[in-house]
């Protein structure tokens, strides 16, 4: 073998290394940014409930008043958004908040996993919406942003309002989606949504004492931050060998049978 040739081969395989090491790398960062991500979710975690009962009434169609799950929400109490077929043989638990960093981090590194995966028909997932920020940082971002997305459900349009609000996430110290006029202007994004019943919605705070008994669910549930991610009963969010192609090698077996 000529010199050229052994250069030529040792070179390719430093490229391999390089890009090897690359790929570590960001696998890394990307476990990082949710695993820190996390810790900021369940911050102060001993005040929420007594800042949550503390607001409990301040909101305009609040916990004062009788529950108005959305429409074809299901479970217990009626506090699960479901996405995906009814018979699909594995089913996904999401306890998430909209203004919580780690639930994004959640969503940038799983949705075209969870997205190909429901559309399939093949995983089905249960969204609970808390409002775990609103209570550590105060606030009511979490709680008329979990409306809006429940209005959203209403009109049939909640997977679409879900993934503008993550791409749209204010800091977690920023309490923009407090504003019922943002939540509107984002639904904006979303063809179809922006009508005046979904205004309506979102104004008159038509799902927010739903979300205030999502939230006590999740409390009295010993769940302690988000996001809570369960398949089969397991909280794989927590499971540090979980990546996406896992999830779904675990989803396709279980759709085998």
């Amino acid at each position: 073998m000529s010199e050229k040739n052994r250069d030529g081969k040792r070179t390719a395989r430093e490229r391999l290394a390089v890009e090897r090491e690359k790929q570590k790398a960001t696998e890394k960062r990307r476990r990082a940014l949710i695993v820190g991500a996390s810790v900021v979710c369940v911050l102060g975690l001993a005040a929420v409930i007594g800042v949550v009962a503390a607001n409990s009434g301040k909101h305009k169609g609040s916990s004062a008043g009788p529950a108005v799950a959305p429409s074809g929400a299901q479970g217990k109490d009626g506090l699960a958004i479901p996405v995906g077929k009814d018979g699909a043989k594995s089913t996904l638990t999401v306890w998430e908040d909209f203004r919580c960093p780690a639930c994004q981090a959640f969503e940038v590194a799983y949705r075209p996993t969870l997205h190909e995966l429901t559309d399939a028909g093949k995983l089905r997932i249960e969204y609970h919406l808390v409002r775990l920020i609103d209570g550590n940082l105060g606030g009511s971002g979490s709680l008329r942003a979990a409306n809006a997305a429940a209005c959203a459900q209403d009109a049939g349009k909640f997977r679409e309002f879900h993934d503008v609000l993550y791409a749209n996430q204010p800091k977690e110290t920023d309490d923009a989606f407090a504003s019922n006029d943002k939540l509107i202007e984002l639904a904006g994004k979303v063809k179809g949504l922006g009508t005046p019943a979904f205004r309506k919605c979102v104004q008159d705070g038509t799902h927010d004492s739903w979300v205030e008994r999502s939230n006590q669910a999740f409390h009295s549930g010993g769940l302690t931050g988000t996001p809570t991610v369960l398949l089969g009963g397991k909280n794989i969010y927590q499971d540090q060998t979980m990546t996406p192609a896992k999830l779904k090698q675990l989803v396709e077996a279980a759709d085998r049978g």
